[in-house]
């Protein structure tokens, strides 16, 4: 059993979602054991960036990178699946978090979908 804590980032994507699936998030988590994480599965991968190893959960529609140290999980980022952010993270491209919440908001979309054409 880890001892779990989010980061701020992790946090605030949590609040954004409805209820039940924050509760599916933090479920699938909080559940994760030492031998789930050395077994390995579809839903884990890892990600080494900046000098540190993330892991990756899937959860449904979301990714969660978080870091493993002797008894505790630490949530670094929750992001969503198929967005920029998520791709930019585990394909060690730039990632500044300011960017990164731009992107998830719904006006980034919507403004580059009415962005006329050539």
């Amino acid at each position: 059993m880890y001892q779990v804590n989010f980061s701020d980032q992790a946090m605030r994507e949590l609040a954004k979602l409805p209820t039940l699936e924050q509760m599916d998030v933090v479920e699938a988590f909080t559940s994760l054991t030492p031998e789930a994480l050395l077994r390995g599965s579809s839903e884990l991968g890892t990600v080494r960036r900046g000098g540190h190893t993330y892991h990756r959960l899937r959860v449904g529609e979301f990714r969660i990178y978080f870091e493993a140290s002797e008894g505790s999980l630490m949530a670094n980022y929750v992001l969503h699946k198929h967005t920029y952010a998520d791709f930019a993270f585990r394909s060690h491209l730039p990632f500044p978090e300011d960017e990164a919440r731009i992107e998830q908001e719904g006006g980034f979309w919507k403004y580059l979908d009415e962005t006329p054409k050539p």
